[in-house]
């Protein structure tokens, strides 16, 4: 009898708590889910990668919603405000499009909205040699060497460094700072963003002489001053190496051994015949 009641109260348990977490499930399946919208905001994005010089036109951007919160303070969210200016920075897709990215209302797009108030931008010619092998690319830097010669004289042919850490703004007439994965391209005309003093310089060492482009790594920011050289200073600095020639030991001449000295003898004498005989010393 006992072991019946207790076999009926663990069904009752089990039956009790089946209805109850069936119960629980339906609740859950039918209440209502409640979604807290989040605020947006419409923002204007770039469709498609932006290199610089390249004119916003319509199909180039579109509206999407961003977090309000997370709107930056100088996006757009009608493309009538961008339609028609240049890009002065590239952009990348899916980027927001900011005032700071972009050339004035008015200015147009191309290389003139690219230069900086108060600068300049001065094309020179190339070559492989001259472009360092067609690594100039839009957004290096470079140094200014310049060889002239002022007296037509050999002697007084000089090669200085002329502008330091100067910004190439396009290679022929490309301005995209990663052209092709910054592999080499060939051009024949470097622009390069000068101050109208430094243009003056530039344009007199491209007519008087011959100049030359050193690349630099854009993290270096020194601008060292040199004297600049002239062929004899350049042989005289660097001397010609003198074989050295290994000093052979000297030898000490061989000197004569000394004589030995003469062992005592005593003549014999048998008939008529002589002869020296050595007596050794016991």
């Amino acid at each position: 009898m006992a072991r019946i009641r207790v076999f009926l109260v663990l069904a009752l348990a089990v039956t009790a708590g089946s209805a109850f977490a069936y119960g629980t499930y339906r609740f859950m399946q039918q209440a209502p889910e409640r979604v807290e919208a989040m605020p947006t905001r419409p923002v204007l994005v770039a469709v498609s990668r932006l290199d610089v010089g390249a004119e916003l036109r319509p199909e180039d951007v579109r509206i999407v919603e961003w977090p309000a919160g997370s709107v930056p303070e100088t996006a757009f969210d009608s493309a009538q405000d961008v339609v028609g200016r240049g890009v002065v920075s590239p952009i990348v897709p899916h980027e927001p499009i900011l005032s700071s990215k972009l050339a004035k209302q008015g200015e147009g797009a191309g290389l003139p909205p690219v230069i900086p108030p108060g600068m300049r931008a001065l094309s020179v010619r190339v070559n492989d040699v001259v472009g360092v092998a067609g690594y100039v690319l839009p957004g290096t830097r470079v140094d200014v060497v310049a060889t002239v010669n002022p007296t037509q004289q050999h002697t007084d042919v000089t090669s200085k460094v002329i502008l330091t850490n100067v910004q190439v703004l396009a290679a022929g007439t490309k301005m995209e700072h990663d052209t092709e994965n910054n592999k080499p391209i060939a051009v024949s005309v470097v622009t390069l963003l000068v101050g109208p003093s430094e243009a003056e310089r530039l344009t007199l060492a491209s007519t008087e002489g011959k100049i030359q482009l050193a690349l630099r790594n854009p993290l270096d920011t020194t601008a060292p001053s040199t004297p600049g050289i002239r062929p004899a200073a350049l042989m005289a600095s660097a001397p010609v190496a003198r074989a050295r020639v290994a000093a052979r030991p000297r030898v000490a001449a061989a000197r004569p051994a000394p004589a030995p000295e003469p062992l005592p003898a005593v003549e014999v004498i048998r008939g008529d015949e002589r002869a020296q005989v050595v007596v050794h010393q016991q």
